[in-house]
């Protein structure tokens, strides 16, 4: 049979011409009319260069096919049918590309998606060819094995086109000159998953960023010997110490998802070894919303090496107790009492009532707040918690079922100057919240404590120390059906007037940065982690209980502020001096888990530890009204006494 009979007479031969010309025609002027609008444009030479290229291999995969059809030897009458049909082969084809964008597609960058539409355009216009082929005379259209020729030829050449800009733009980035440019700086990426392949990536298309990509480094030996964008895999990481100066390599940019506080300090002091500085870029979750990109890296923080691994919560139980209830917040713009608030309002409350004094840091959690998804269930209310007519009228009004208490004064050496206001605020309006918040039908009542309150040497400790005392009297109250209890932690990273901003300001002004005693030790925990617990034991309490959260392993302050100052890229006790200045009135060299009358119980939750002490719940109301004398008078020496005496254990600093 000859290669080109294929059917029977269709009645239809001369309307299909006619359609397939007037197709034609119009493939045309819409052809002439882009290339008219791109002339007078400055992209205009970008255009025409394009239309040029695609229009060669295009042309050139059509008349190939003929040429491979019948093995270079084609017929006359089959080359006269390839040249008249070549032209709006490819107008039908060019327009087509212009369609599915692409015309406007940068030419570098060659993703499925640009893929998807070379093989949609090119596709329809054999479509049209095969149509035509079936409904047409015997020469009106292209044999079948050209028709199909054409389509893989077409798509080969579009897309080889297209790789080869990628490749030869792949390969200019990688091969920049060894010998950095001034001011580009050389990084090992430390991780060679998803999140170092998009840093890498964002880097090589981003030259002007100054870092140059130089390796990656990691663990997994399964990716060892391999490479990524041209970049070579290393590992182990320990290989970092004999690579890095080989390597010229000056900037370390961490990676790695789920990076432990250990591993970052390990990474870090490898660092410190071959005198390069060390980022860490963002995580996974902000790699699948686009947003991995070397500018949104930052230095590593101490918060990265005190840092514990991510807490396990009973989200559906914190749900439960706070989902569709009114909730009260004390102190809610200070560090804890904001982030309650964060942590408060993702799981749905009917309403979160912000309660603070401080009119700025309310202002400020307000608008944080009030853009999020749930930001119109909550309400600021600027109230002193010791002006008990104020928060009468606040209860009354809108019935809280939960109340957390985080307002109180915390600044040991202040409290030990004003002795008098520590217990106005700290205990006194912690004994006039409990009782109106029984008296008005309070499910939960939390008190935000404190490790100082173990063996206290501070009147702030005391006070607190005290505040749990009113809470346990509280509970054994006549009528009570308040669950009151108290949630004890250490020192949270990052809080208002705690050590690491104070250490931050220090360096940033270079120097000295103040240490008041060489072996001083502290526990630390992150602010997202400390109220997480302090939800979850929310969960816990049934009334009447003392909680204590596993605070992890004591830090010693000296070592933490030779490690800010080595962050910040200076030299301990060179770049910058570290001063002892001694201890302050009411400060501890250590902190403690318990008062030796104490034991720790297990709760559900293994970071999370009930305290039993023995005592009998004892009548506040006598010695509440001693302190409210005490208070009045801003006497120190007399106040200290009558602590002394309420709180046993308290030490008071000796100046």
């Amino acid at each position: 049979m000859s290669p080109v009979a294929h059917h029977t007479e269709s009645p239809f031969p001369a309307v299909a011409s006619r359609v397939l010309r007037d197709r034609v025609m119009f493939a045309v002027r819409q052809l002439m009319d882009l290339v008219d609008r791109r002339i007078g444009s400055r992209r205009g030479i970008r255009f025409l260069a394009i239309l040029l290229v695609y229009m060669c291999n295009l042309g050139a995969a059509f008349y190939l096919s003929y040429q491979l059809r019948w093995d270079f030897s084609v017929p006359g009458d089959f080359q006269t049918q390839c040249l008249q049909l070549i032209l709006p082969v490819v107008i039908c084809k060019l327009v087509l590309l212009h369609s599915f964008g692409q015309f406007r597609s940068i030419l570098s960058y060659f993703a499925l998606a640009d893929f998807g539409g070379v093989v949609v355009a090119i596709s329809m216009v054999s479509a049209m060819m095969l149509a035509l082929w079936y409904w047409s005379e015997v020469s009106a259209a292209p044999p079948r094995g050209v028709i199909v020729m054409d389509f893989l030829l077409s798509v080969g050449l579009i897309t080889s086109f297209r790789l080869s800009l990628r490749i030869v733009r792949s390969w200019s980035q990688v091969a920049r000159p060894m010998a950095s440019a001034m001011g580009e700086r050389r990084v090992a990426i430390i991780g060679a998953g998803d999140v170092g392949e998009a840093l890498a990536k964002d880097l090589l298309q981003h030259p002007g960023s100054g870092l140059l990509p130089v390796f990656f480094i990691d663990d997994d030996l399964a990716k060892v010997g391999r490479s990524i964008h041209g970049l070579p895999v290393y590992g182990p990481l320990a290989r970092l110490v004999k690579l890095g100066p080989r390597l010229r390599v000056n900037e370390l940019v961490i990676t790695l998802t789920g990076a432990t506080p250990r591993h970052v300090k390990e990474i870090v002091e490898l660092g410190r070894q071959i005198d390069a500085s060390t980022q860490i870029v963002p995580s996974f979750t902000q790699l699948t919303t686009g947003e991995v990109k070397i500018e949104r890296s930052r230095p590593v923080a101490i918060e990265d090496l005190l840092g514990r691994a991510p807490v396990n919560l009973d989200s559906s139980g914190i749900g439960r107790l706070l989902q569709d209830r009114v909730v009260l917040v004390t102190g809610a713009g200070g560090s804890i009492g904001s982030e309650l608030c964060r942590q408060i309002l993702a799981h749905r409350p009917r309403q979160l009532l912000m309660v603070d004094q401080t009119e700025l840091a309310l202002f400020e959690i307000e608008q944080e707040l009030v853009g999020t998804e749930h930001g119109r269930r909550i309400l600021p209310l600027i109230v002193d918690v010791a002006d008990e007519p104020a928060i009468q009228a606040v209860l009354a009004r809108h019935r809280p079922v939960i109340v957390f208490h985080a307002a109180a004064h915390k600044h040991v050496p202040l409290m030990e100057r004003q002795p008098g206001e520590a217990l106005k605020n700290n205990t006194l309006a912690t004994a006039g919240l409990a009782r109106l918040a029984s008296g008005h039908g309070v499910e939960h009542f939390v008190l935000i404590s404190t490790d100082k309150a173990i063996n206290p040497t501070s009147v702030m400790g005391c006070s607190k120390r005290l505040a749990e005392k009113v809470l346990q009297a509280r509970q054994h109250a006549p009528g009570n059906r308040t669950a009151f209890l108290a949630v004890r932690f250490g020192n949270v990273l990052g809080s208002s007037g705690s050590v690491i901003p104070t250490f931050k300001r220090q360096i940033a002004a270079g120097g000295p940065v103040t240490v008041t005693h060489p072996d001083m030790t502290r526990y630390f925990m992150t602010i997202p982690e400390a109220v997480g617990l302090v939800l979850q034991t929310a969960t816990l309490g049934r009334g009447g209980e003392i909680f204590i959260l596993d605070m992890g392993q004591p830090v010693k302050i000296l070592d933490m502020a030779r490690q800010m100052i080595e962050l910040s890229g200076y030299r301990p006790g060179e770049d910058i001096e570290i001063k002892l200045t001694g201890l302050r009135p009411g400060e501890k060299l250590f902190e403690e888990l318990r008062h030796n009358t104490e034991t720790h119980e297990p709760t559900e939750h293994p970071r999370i530890f009930r305290l039993r002490n023995g005592e009998e719940p004892e009548d506040a109301e006598a010695w509440l009204a001693e302190l409210r004398a005490a208070a009045a008078t801003s006497h120190p020496p007399a106040i200290k006494q009558l602590l002394q005496r309420l709180v046993p254990e308290y030490t008071p600093f000796a100046e």
